[in-house]
């Protein structure tokens, strides 16, 4: 029977490993966030909110939104901007609005998680030594929109 106790402990090599883990977890998060300048109306469906990048000819504006996602590795793309998008959704239909005006994205590098080994050798005559290191990026992709409410049969702006 394996004792589990000994992983983490402070000669197993396994002590950093939590410690890494939570890391990444904070990495993934990722929050939305409003802020009411209207009125909030019945929660919908994210997929019954459009995607305007221009103002309707009518509309009622409900909040201002914003939402991120990181990422390692890279600033992460489309596949991160899209998931700001779905956010972004998410949060407009929890306030019942059925469109969001896109204002824009902003991406950043946030932060770095690094490490690096060394070893070195000596005698007499000569001394050696070498050394690696690594080092990965958490990137931010923040999106900003105005969550809007738009009467049925206005035609796009």
């Amino acid at each position: 029977m394996m004792d589990w106790r000994r992983f983490g402990g402070p000669r197993s090599g396994w002590g950093l490993l939590p410690g890494m883990m939570a890391a990444f977890c904070i990495a993934a998060c990722a929050p939305s966030s409003h802020v009411l300048v209207g009125n909030a109306r019945p929660p919908i469906l994210p997929a019954d909110v459009k995607v305007y990048s221009h103002p309707p000819a009518a509309f009622e504006e409900i909040a201002i939104l914003d939402a991120s996602s990181k990422s390692v590795f890279s600033g992460g793309g489309q596949k991160t901007t899209d998931k700001v998008v779905a956010r972004l959704k998410g949060e407009a239909a929890k306030l019942g609005a059925n469109g969001i005006i896109l204002e824009g994205f902003d991406e950043r590098q946030t932060g770095a998680i690094g490490s690096g080994v060394g070893s070195d050798s000596y005698s007499r005559n000569s001394a050696v030594g070498v050394g690696v290191g690594g080092s990965l990026g958490i990137f931010k992709t923040t999106g900003k929109a105005s969550a809007i409410f738009v009467p049925p049969g206005v035609p796009p702006g």
